[in-house]
């Protein structure tokens, strides 16, 4: 059996183990990412996880179709109140694929608005329960990375501030669009930074953050793991 674990103080249960859907559309058919949602349903998973950049690698042919599967999955077996849907909005990238003007990524509300929107549509829904930051704006280790590596720099373009995109957030929160956010391949200060934000009242609190975390990687352990005894905030390994 399953054990069921808090979803940082969202007041959400989510089963211990979870769905990664990023091979859905790509190295797997529609046919068969409802047969692994089956089964995982079957199995008492509640928590999908998925993202507006799957399936991986990724590419703008496919982009988008792990997210469709998913609710093409919803609309047929039905039973949305009873799954807790995780996606995510891309960070700051080159890439011209992801917005219909073929501007590049950044996490301000235009990109974070249009993002949102795409997801929903996509999994056939009107609400994401986690809605997450897959990366950030700024230059910083990504993926699993040590801190001396730099990745996603910004160059002359300024990075956008924490303080904005939490209040693009803020919004959909405010309008019913998402539940609840989280935070992915984030740094211990990025996470300090964007819970000074919400206790400040600029934007919702994080909830959790997705890392790497394995027995060949133990990043999380150094910095990020005190924030969930200190501040509830979970890790979604």
């Amino acid at each position: 059996m399953l054990d069921y674990r808090p979803l940082g103080r969202t007041g959400i249960s989510v089963s211990s183990i979870a769905l990664g859907t990023m091979t859905f559309g790509q190295q797997n058919t529609e046919a068969e990412g409802h047969a692994q949602l089956d089964v995982a349903r079957d199995r008492g998973i509640n928590l999908i996880d998925a993202a507006e950049l799957y399936p991986i690698p990724p590419r703008a042919e496919t982009q988008g179709a792990t997210e469709r599967i998913i609710g093409s999955w919803l609309k047929a077996r039905g039973g949305r109140d009873k799954v807790v849907i995780a996606t995510k909005v891309v960070g700051r990238s080159d890439a011209t694929y992801f917005r219909a003007d073929g501007s590049t990524t950044r996490l301000d509300a235009k990109n974070i608005n249009e993002a949102v929107e795409g997801s929903l549509k996509r999994l056939g829904t009107d609400y994401i329960d986690l809605y997450q930051l897959h990366w950030p704006d700024r230059a910083v280790p990504l993926f699993g990375q040590h801190a001396t590596t730099r990745a996603r720099g910004g160059g002359d373009d300024p990075e956008v501030a924490i303080e904005e995109t939490l209040a693009a957030l803020d919004a959909l929160v405010k309008a019913g669009k998402v539940r609840h956010i989280g935070l992915s391949n984030e740094t211990a200060w990025g996470l300090s930074a964007f819970l000074a934000g919400a206790e400040q009242g600029i934007g919702p609190r994080v909830a959790s953050v997705q890392n790497a975390y394995n027995l060949v990687n133990r990043t999380y352990e150094t910095g990020l793991a005190e924030f969930h005894q200190r501040e509830d905030v979970g890790l979604l390994a």
